[in-house]
């Protein structure tokens, strides 16, 4: 592979296609590469002590690296 972590990286498809970012990490069994602001996805998390609030978490997911190239 010729992506590797902390490279910085443009979406050539897809709903980001033209974000830019910067490797997070990477999944070379899965073919896959976590991006920095890239194909974010909202979760929810519940309250897990009685003094604690329930939250929505934005989590970056992974990107197929067919569709990133260097920057």
């Amino acid at each position: 592979m010729a992506i590797k972590k902390g490279d910085n990286v443009i979406v050539i498809t897809g709903k980001d296609r033209g974000k830019k970012g910067k490797v997070l990490r990477m999944l070379p069994k899965q073919g896959h590469a976590i991006v920095e602001g890239v194909n974010v996805a909202r979760r929810h998390t519940r309250a897990r002590k009685s003094n604690e609030q329930g939250q929505i978490v934005e989590k970056p997911m992974p990107i197929h690296i067919s569709n990133i190239k260097i920057a």
